[in-house]
């Protein structure tokens, strides 16, 4: 998908949510225990009950691969489902991938041409042989870690050189010459506030996929703010607030009703602009 046909679903659903499928058997309602696959039964019935009011899903491999081959395959026929009952939706595999060139072109393949996912998170610390591998891909995306919204991203991220340029606005600004915001967004954690200001300077038009909105506490309204451009520019991510809203045998009617609540949230700020 490319970033016009991405707009253009931001626009015709009123939303800017990306589902994070952080699917944990310790967590997802005990009934479905009993089905021969417990993970894709919760992902399916989380799909159908939310995809009308989100543009993106974004399933997390460590969450698949923990159960090995089972996991992986529970991963596949999630992936399939979506591209055969709701084509319209932007994926990502949330990987965090990056290695030697070599290897990350092994990656990319993965991603890009064995599960034909639309994008795949990267981590830039290796630099820009590690990254470019997976920029070679029509209407594909890289999405590198810039801010994220944990409590060690201080020990790295936001240190400073000697001329006051912070890590991550040096990620910022170098990866910038490696490609373009048609095929590059960054990650930016919604707990950052206004620190968004700070990425906009350097990354104007880019996507920022934002994770944290909800159960970690990142304000939607917040992130509109010092994030939003006129495109939207936005992907805001909400796993747990969502997926996990309750562990009865209702638990996907609730994910949906959650799901609208965040999309008509963003319906309003999508309407300032």
């Amino acid at each position: 998908m490319n970033k016009q046909q991405l707009v253009e679903q931001i626009k015709l659903k009123k939303s800017f949510l990306c589902v994070g499928l952080d699917t944990d058997t310790k967590k997802i309602p005990q009934h479905l225990l009993q089905e021969e696959d417990p993970i894709f039964a919760f992902n399916k019935a989380i799909i159908d009950a939310t995809a009308p009011y989100c543009v993106a899903y974004k399933p997390n491999l460590a969450f698949y691969e923990a159960f090995g081959v089972k996991g992986m395959i529970a991963f596949e026929k999630t992936i399939n489902y979506l591209k055969t009952h709701y084509p319209e939706q932007f994926i990502i595999a949330d990987a965090k991938r990056g290695d030697i060139g070599n290897t990350s072109a092994m990656y990319a393949r993965t991603f890009f041409e064995e599960y034909n996912l639309d994008a795949v998170t990267v981590a830039p610390y290796m630099g820009e042989d590690s990254v470019t591998p997976f920029l070679g891909y029509k209407d594909k995306w890289v999405v590198l870690l810039a801010l994220t919204s944990n409590k060690g991203s201080h020990d790295f991220q936001l240190t400073a050189d000697t001329e006051g340029e912070r890590l991550f606005e040096k990620v910022l600004r170098i990866s910038q010459t490696w490609a373009n915001d048609e095929n590059m967004m960054y990650v930016v954690g919604a707990t950052q506030g206004a620190m968004f200001q700070d990425i906009r300077k350097l990354a104007p038009n880019h996507f920022l996929l934002v994770p944290g909105v909800g159960a970690q506490g990142g304000s939607l309204q917040e992130v509109c703010r010092y994030g939003m451009t006129a495109d939207c520019g936005l992907l805001v991510n909400s796993s747990r607030g969502i997926i996990y809203a309750s562990s009865g045998e209702d638990f996907a009617t609730v994910a949906g009703q959650k799901a609208k609540e965040l999309q008509e949230e963003m319906a309003v700020e999508l309407s300032k602009l």
